[in-house]
Order: structure tokens, then C-alpha cells, then sequence
């Protein structure tokens, strides 16, 4: 089992930045690869970023990419995502996901709202 902690969303105007963090229960470095997802209103949940164990394997989605950016420390379990420039259409509910010993784990979400 890992048990996911998300922190660091909010209100936000456009154009302003966030930072979301999500701690893991387990050690970071077992997990293979770690990531943020996010889900807006009557719309399907989709990728933001991953980044892999090592921190050289690295995903964005082509919506935030240049704006977002993903980081990990391994030493603190904890993954990041740093959000600049954000868009009313960036406003979402964001999810920290690991993926480890084969199971996808989520955590419990962080409310992103960008006001234009």
C-alpha cells in the first residue's frame, strides 16, 4: 500500500504560480514512477506529468508544457509540480499517482482554481 498527501493548491490569478506537493507513505525510491493527473468538471481525468525513479525519464503534456514543471526527492518521498503562467483552464483537481509493484495508487486531490 502507499497512502499519497497532496498540499498546495488554491485560488490563483491568471498568469500567477503554484506549487502542489504530494508525499508518499512509502519510501520514494521503491516507486518506479511518479506523476500528476487532473480532472476538471464533466471532463475525463488526463496526464499532467511523470517522471520516472532516477528523475531522467520525464513526461509532459503538451497542454503544460514550458509552464509546468515536475521534480522528486527522493529523500523526502515527495514529488512536485511547480505551475507558472497558469490559465483559467488549468483549473482542476490535481492528483498525485504512483505507480508501484505493479498497482496504480492515487491520492485524495487538490482543488486548482485559476480566476481570469
Amino acid at each position: 500500500q502507499v497512502h499519497l498527501v497532496e498540499s498546495g493548491g488554491g485560488l490563483v490569478q491568471a498568469g500567477g504560480s503554484l506549487r502542489l506537493s504530494c508525499v508518499a507513505s512509502r519510501t520514494a525510491f521503491n516507486i518506479n514512477v511518479m506523476g500528476w493527473y487532473r480532472q476538471a468538471p464533466g471532463k475525463q481525468r488526463e496526464l499532467v506529468a511523470t517522471i520516472t525513479r532516477a528523475g531522467h525519464g520525464i513526461n509532459y503534456a503538451d497542454t503544460v508544457k514550458g509552464r509546468f514543471t515536475i521534480s522528486r526527492d527522493i529523500t523526502k518521498n515527495t514529488v512536485y509540480l511547480q505551475m507558472n503562467s497558469l490559465k483559467p483552464e488549468d483549473t482542476a483537481v490535481y492528483y498525485c499517482n504512483v505507480q508501484y509493484m505493479g498497482y496504480t495508487y492515487w491520492g485524495q486531490g487538490t482543488q486548482v482554481t485559476v480566476s481570469s
